[in-house]
């Protein structure tokens, strides 16, 4: 039996590694102190690293949804399959089925375990998956998890797609699946070349629009809807943790495919159900979303406004045209320095480092939030300027 100090000094070591990589992750306790500041050990910063796109996390119909629900206790309880499923959290999936223009929808527990318990339940050993190479940690990690060949295309890059479908097997099943706003470069997959040759390959399709949820398309409802693409998606996967300012996850599809994973995606089947409180809280912001235009064209012109100043700026920000702006340093050393400059002027926009990103392409990721001021724009620009310079 290997004695329990090797294990410590195994640990050790991979923490060295870590840290000689620069790629350690640590843990900084913090207070939200409005939507749009925090404080940690210090005065306040104005908050870039927060996925509450629409500042719905604090709005008072969102507070008062979870407040009403609150009164049915603290947690569910049980799973969604035992005693879980209340009547206001099947009206909630009916609520997501309507938003996205599907027959029927699921909540699972985050947007990962929707990833998770999915893409297993879909394909399977024999099978192919072909996804892009920006896609999300959960998406990657499902397609491992289904034991299905992983085809890994380079990001956007439809020839290669393609290619991979074209000499794929023919024999089992084919699924593609794709951001359809990526969270880490915030451009756009193109959706309809995408269609295109699931079309042509006889494959099913599988997007995730967690970043386009509430954002992206009329009403917020995404991507598929901005195109008119919705029939053609086989499977719509989204989070309530981003722009509807809640927790959650959800997959939205015809009847019978949310009726298979019902019994297949083990995901759902073995985690317990949401809070009554986040249930409450997901179902009034989903109708502020249907409602908030005004949110949304906030969030575009405050974007408009950090990218307009960012082309001043000799920095390698892709191609974004999100709400979503990454800003390239390079190398993982570099990106933690520039962020701590950039909390010391006031400023909050945490280092994203590999694995979350390939290597060499360690990123400030800028989240704009419809609450952000101008002066906030204003104020990130002038610390970036000082702080990359």
């Amino acid at each position: 039996m290997r004695p329990l100090s090797d294990w410590d000094s195994w640990v050790s070591s991979r923490l060295d590694r870590l840290e000689l990589a620069g790629i350690r992750r640590q843990i900084t306790p913090g207070d939200r102190t409005s939507a749009r500041t925090v404080r940690r050990e210090g005065p306040e910063l104005v908050n870039f690293s927060s996925n509450d796109y629409l500042g719905l996390s604090r709005h008072p119909a969102v507070l008062a949804g979870s407040e009403r629900d609150l009164r049915k206790g603290a947690g569910a309880t049980a799973s969604r399959l035992m005693a879980g499923t209340d009547y206001d959290y099947a009206a909630l999936e009916n609520a997501v089925a309507f938003f996205k223009g599907t027959e029927a929808a699921l909540v699972f527990g985050s947007g990962y375990l929707a990833n998770l318990g999915t893409i297993p339940a879909l394909v399977g050993r024999g099978d192919a998956v072909f996804g892009d190479r920006m896609n999300h940690a959960s998406i990657v990690d499902g397609i491992r998890l289904s034991g299905a060949t992983a085809y890994r295309y380079r990001h956007n890059d439809m020839d290669e797609l393609e290619q991979m479908l074209r000499d794929a097997p023919a024999s089992g099943r084919k699924l593609i699946v794709t951001e359809t706003l990526f969270g880490m470069d915030g451009d756009l997959a193109p959706l309809e070349r995408v269609v295109e040759l699931k079309n042509r390959y006889g494959a099913a399709l599988m997007i995730d629009e967690a970043h386009a949820t509430g954002v992206v398309g009329p009403q917020g409802r995404g991507l598929a809807h901005q195109l008119g693409l919705v029939s053609e998606v086989d499977v719509s996967m989204g989070t309530f943790s981003k722009a509807l300012g809640l927790y959650g996850g959800y997959v939205a599809t015809k009847r019978s495919w949310a009726d298979y994973l019902v019994s297949s995606a083990r995901t759902f089947i073995y985690t317990t159900a949401l809070p009554p409180a986040v249930v409450g809280g997901v179902g009034a912001a989903i109708e502020m979303v249907l409602a908030g235009d005004y949110l949304r064209q906030r969030l575009a012109e405050l974007s408009s406004m950090f990218r307009e100043g960012l082309a001043d700026l000799a920095l390698d920000r892709l191609s974004s045209g999100s709400q979503i702006q990454p800003v390239v340093i390079g190398s993982a050393a570099g990106v933690v320095e520039i962020g701590a400059r950039l909390e010391r002027m006031g400023v909050l926009a945490v280092p994203i480092r590999p694995p979350t990103v390939p290597e060499g392409s360690a990123r400030l990721r800028f989240s704009i939030c419809a609450s952000h001021a101008e002066e906030d724009i204003t104020a990130a620009l002038d610390a970036l300027k000082k702080a990359a310079g």
